[in-house]
Protein backbone atom coordinates (compact mmCIF):
# COMPACT_ATOMS: atom_id res chain seq x y z
CA UNK A 1 0.00 0.00 0.00
CA UNK A 2 1.31 3.43 -0.93
CA UNK A 3 2.03 5.98 1.79
CA UNK A 4 1.32 8.85 -0.60
CA UNK A 5 -0.82 11.45 1.12
CA UNK A 6 -0.34 9.75 4.48
CA UNK A 7 2.72 11.63 5.60
CA UNK A 8 6.32 10.56 5.19
CA UNK A 9 6.80 7.63 7.54
CA UNK A 10 10.28 6.44 8.38
CA UNK A 11 10.99 3.00 6.94
CA UNK A 12 12.42 1.77 10.22
CA UNK A 13 9.48 3.05 12.27
CA UNK A 14 6.76 0.64 13.42
CA UNK A 15 3.27 1.15 12.02
CA UNK A 16 1.41 3.80 13.94
CA UNK A 17 -1.23 2.84 16.48
CA UNK A 18 -4.38 4.89 17.03
CA UNK A 19 -3.86 7.32 19.91
CA UNK A 20 -6.38 8.13 22.61
CA UNK A 21 -5.24 11.75 22.39
CA UNK A 22 -3.38 14.16 20.14
CA UNK A 23 -1.39 17.00 21.68
CA UNK A 24 -0.67 20.00 19.47
CA UNK A 25 1.93 22.71 19.59
CA UNK A 26 0.42 26.11 18.74
CA UNK A 27 2.88 28.37 16.86
CA UNK A 28 3.86 26.93 13.49
CA UNK A 29 1.52 23.94 13.93
CA UNK A 30 -2.03 25.27 14.33
CA UNK A 31 -1.46 29.01 14.14
CA UNK A 32 0.34 30.99 11.42
CA UNK A 33 2.36 32.94 13.94
CA UNK A 34 3.93 35.40 11.53
CA UNK A 35 0.47 36.80 10.67
CA UNK A 36 0.38 38.19 14.23
CA UNK A 37 3.97 38.23 15.42
CA UNK A 38 5.77 40.37 12.86
CA UNK A 39 3.62 43.53 13.24
CA UNK A 40 3.67 43.12 17.05
CA UNK A 41 7.44 42.58 17.03
CA UNK A 42 8.12 45.89 15.28
CA UNK A 43 5.65 47.81 17.48
CA UNK A 44 7.25 46.29 20.60
CA UNK A 45 10.70 47.60 19.70
CA UNK A 46 9.23 51.03 18.93
CA UNK A 47 7.76 51.02 22.45
CA UNK A 48 10.99 49.80 24.07
CA UNK A 49 12.87 52.63 22.36
CA UNK A 50 10.22 55.17 23.42
CA UNK A 51 10.59 53.97 27.03
CA UNK A 52 14.36 54.33 26.85
CA UNK A 53 14.91 50.60 27.37
CA UNK A 54 16.40 49.85 23.96
CA UNK A 55 18.43 51.77 21.41
CA UNK A 56 19.46 50.94 17.89
CA UNK A 57 17.59 49.24 15.07
CA UNK A 58 15.06 46.45 15.53
CA UNK A 59 16.84 43.07 15.31
CA UNK A 60 16.16 41.07 12.11
CA UNK A 61 12.79 39.28 11.98
CA UNK A 62 14.65 36.01 11.36
CA UNK A 63 15.88 36.07 14.95
CA UNK A 64 12.41 35.86 16.45
CA UNK A 65 11.06 33.50 13.79
CA UNK A 66 13.94 31.08 14.31
CA UNK A 67 13.30 31.21 18.07
CA UNK A 68 9.66 30.13 17.93
CA UNK A 69 9.02 27.13 20.14
CA UNK A 70 11.53 28.27 22.76
CA UNK A 71 10.60 29.59 26.19
CA UNK A 72 10.27 33.38 26.18
CA UNK A 73 13.35 33.82 28.37
CA UNK A 74 15.41 31.98 25.76
CA UNK A 75 13.80 33.85 22.86
CA UNK A 76 14.97 37.22 24.15
CA UNK A 77 18.47 35.90 24.79
CA UNK A 78 18.55 35.04 21.10
CA UNK A 79 16.82 38.19 19.80
CA UNK A 80 18.59 40.81 21.96
CA UNK A 81 21.39 39.13 23.93
CA UNK A 82 22.95 42.48 24.80
CA UNK A 83 19.84 43.62 26.73
CA UNK A 84 19.38 42.92 30.43
CA UNK A 85 16.76 41.00 32.37
CA UNK A 86 14.64 44.12 32.98
CA UNK A 87 14.35 44.73 29.23
CA UNK A 88 13.54 41.08 28.55
CA UNK A 89 10.72 41.04 31.11
CA UNK A 90 9.29 44.31 29.73
CA UNK A 91 9.42 42.74 26.28
CA UNK A 92 7.35 39.83 27.64
CA UNK A 93 4.66 42.26 28.81
CA UNK A 94 4.61 44.37 25.67
CA UNK A 95 4.61 41.49 23.21
CA UNK A 96 1.72 39.76 24.99
CA UNK A 97 -0.26 43.01 25.08
CA UNK A 98 0.34 43.69 21.39
CA UNK A 99 -0.40 40.11 20.34
CA UNK A 100 -3.71 40.03 22.22
CA UNK A 101 -4.63 43.38 20.66
CA UNK A 102 -3.66 42.02 17.25
CA UNK A 103 -5.78 38.91 17.72
CA UNK A 104 -8.80 40.96 18.75
CA UNK A 105 -8.34 43.24 15.74
CA UNK A 106 -8.69 40.25 13.39
CA UNK A 107 -6.77 39.21 10.31
CA UNK A 108 -4.68 36.44 11.89
CA UNK A 109 -4.66 32.99 10.35
CA UNK A 110 -4.71 29.32 11.25
CA UNK A 111 -3.04 26.92 8.82
CA UNK A 112 -5.32 25.52 6.09
CA UNK A 113 -7.76 22.79 7.18
CA UNK A 114 -6.98 23.13 10.92
CA UNK A 115 -10.61 23.55 12.01
CA UNK A 116 -11.91 20.84 9.67
CA UNK A 117 -9.18 18.38 10.66
CA UNK A 118 -9.57 18.94 14.41
CA UNK A 119 -13.33 18.56 14.06
CA UNK A 120 -12.94 15.29 12.14
CA UNK A 121 -10.51 13.91 14.72
CA UNK A 122 -12.79 14.86 17.60
CA UNK A 123 -15.70 13.16 15.83
CA UNK A 124 -13.57 10.00 15.69
CA UNK A 125 -13.26 10.11 19.47
CA UNK A 126 -9.72 11.51 19.75
CA UNK A 127 -9.12 13.74 22.77
CA UNK A 128 -7.43 16.97 21.68
CA UNK A 129 -5.04 19.15 23.69
CA UNK A 130 -2.64 22.06 23.23
CA UNK A 131 0.85 22.06 24.77
CA UNK A 132 2.80 25.23 24.03
CA UNK A 133 5.86 26.99 25.39
CA UNK A 134 3.94 30.27 25.07
CA UNK A 135 2.18 32.40 27.65
CA UNK A 136 -1.22 31.30 28.99
CA UNK A 137 -3.18 34.39 27.89
CA UNK A 138 -1.66 34.26 24.41
CA UNK A 139 -2.68 30.61 23.86
CA UNK A 140 -6.12 31.19 25.33
CA UNK A 141 -6.70 34.24 23.10
CA UNK A 142 -5.83 32.34 19.91
CA UNK A 143 -8.22 29.52 20.84
CA UNK A 144 -11.07 31.92 21.68
CA UNK A 145 -10.63 34.30 18.72
CA UNK A 146 -10.42 31.42 16.23
CA UNK A 147 -13.35 29.57 17.86
CA UNK A 148 -11.43 26.42 18.75
CA UNK A 149 -12.40 26.28 22.42
CA UNK A 150 -15.01 23.53 22.07
CA UNK A 151 -12.59 21.26 20.22
CA UNK A 152 -9.95 20.99 22.97
CA UNK A 153 -10.17 19.08 26.24
CA UNK A 154 -7.55 21.33 27.83
CA UNK A 155 -4.84 23.91 27.09
CA UNK A 156 -1.38 23.60 28.63
CA UNK A 157 1.32 26.27 28.39
CA UNK A 158 4.71 26.86 29.93
CA UNK A 159 3.38 30.21 31.14
CA UNK A 160 0.29 28.64 32.72
CA UNK A 161 1.85 25.49 34.15
CA UNK A 162 5.22 27.01 35.07
CA UNK A 163 7.28 24.29 33.40
CA UNK A 164 10.90 24.70 32.32
CA UNK A 165 10.85 22.26 29.37
CA UNK A 166 8.27 20.89 26.96
CA UNK A 167 9.14 17.37 28.09
CA UNK A 168 7.96 18.37 31.56
CA UNK A 169 4.87 20.14 30.19
CA UNK A 170 3.74 17.11 28.19
CA UNK A 171 4.41 14.77 31.12
CA UNK A 172 2.19 16.91 33.31
CA UNK A 173 -0.60 16.89 30.71
CA UNK A 174 -0.45 13.11 30.24
CA UNK A 175 -0.42 12.48 33.99
CA UNK A 176 -3.24 14.93 34.72
CA UNK A 177 -5.52 13.35 32.12
CA UNK A 178 -4.50 9.70 32.54
CA UNK A 179 -3.27 9.35 28.96
CA UNK A 180 -0.83 6.58 28.05
CA UNK A 181 -0.98 6.65 24.23
CA UNK A 182 -0.76 10.02 22.46
CA UNK A 183 0.59 11.63 19.33
CA UNK A 184 2.62 14.79 19.91
CA UNK A 185 2.12 17.02 16.85
CA UNK A 186 4.49 19.95 16.33
CA UNK A 187 7.04 21.74 14.16
CA UNK A 188 10.08 22.17 16.42
CA UNK A 189 12.78 20.01 17.97
CA UNK A 190 11.26 20.75 21.39
CA UNK A 191 8.09 18.93 20.26
CA UNK A 192 10.12 15.92 19.14
CA UNK A 193 11.98 15.91 22.46
CA UNK A 194 8.71 16.22 24.40
CA UNK A 195 7.10 13.29 22.61
CA UNK A 196 10.10 10.99 22.70
CA UNK A 197 10.96 12.01 26.26
CA UNK A 198 7.54 10.72 27.29
CA UNK A 199 7.55 7.58 25.14
CA UNK A 200 4.96 8.89 22.68
CA UNK A 201 4.60 9.02 18.88
CA UNK A 202 5.76 12.25 17.24
CA UNK A 203 4.19 13.74 14.12
CA UNK A 204 6.48 16.45 12.74
CA UNK A 205 4.93 19.36 10.84
CA UNK A 206 7.13 20.62 8.00
CA UNK A 207 4.88 23.29 6.49
CA UNK A 208 5.78 26.33 8.67
CA UNK A 209 9.42 26.51 7.66
CA UNK A 210 10.68 28.31 10.78
CA UNK A 211 13.18 25.69 11.90
CA UNK A 212 16.48 24.25 10.76
CA UNK A 213 16.66 21.46 8.20
CA UNK A 214 17.18 18.89 10.97
CA UNK A 215 14.50 20.41 13.23
CA UNK A 216 12.20 17.39 13.00
CA UNK A 217 14.84 14.67 13.20
CA UNK A 218 13.50 11.81 15.31
CA UNK A 219 9.85 12.25 14.29
CA UNK A 220 7.95 9.05 13.49
CA UNK A 221 6.16 10.73 10.59
CA UNK A 222 6.59 14.12 8.91
CA UNK A 223 3.55 15.78 7.33
CA UNK A 224 3.46 18.64 4.81
CA UNK A 225 -0.15 19.70 5.37
CA UNK A 226 -2.24 19.56 8.52
CA UNK A 227 -5.10 17.51 7.08
CA UNK A 228 -2.76 14.54 6.48
CA UNK A 229 -3.45 13.71 10.13
CA UNK A 230 -6.87 12.29 9.22
CA UNK A 231 -5.45 9.64 6.87
CA UNK A 232 -2.65 8.87 9.31
CA UNK A 233 -5.21 8.25 12.04
CA UNK A 234 -7.60 6.26 9.83
CA UNK A 235 -4.76 4.02 8.63
CA UNK A 236 -3.22 3.48 12.06
CA UNK A 237 -3.67 0.16 13.84
CA UNK A 238 -6.13 -0.17 16.68
CA UNK A 239 -4.47 0.01 20.08
CA UNK A 240 -4.22 -3.34 21.81
CA UNK A 241 -6.54 -3.60 24.79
Amino acid sequence: MSNEGLGVQKESAPKLTKPEAMVFDMDGTLFQTESLLIPAYHKMFDMLRAEGLYSGPTPPEERILSSLGMLLADIWKNVMPEAGEEVHRRADQLLLQLEVEGLEAGGTLLYPKVVETLTALKERGVRLFVASNGLKDYIHSIVVIHQLKDLFDDLYSAGGQGTATKVELLRLLLDDHGISNAWMVGDRSSDVEAGKGNGQTVIGCAYAGFGRDDELKGSDVIINSFDELINLYDNAEETEQ
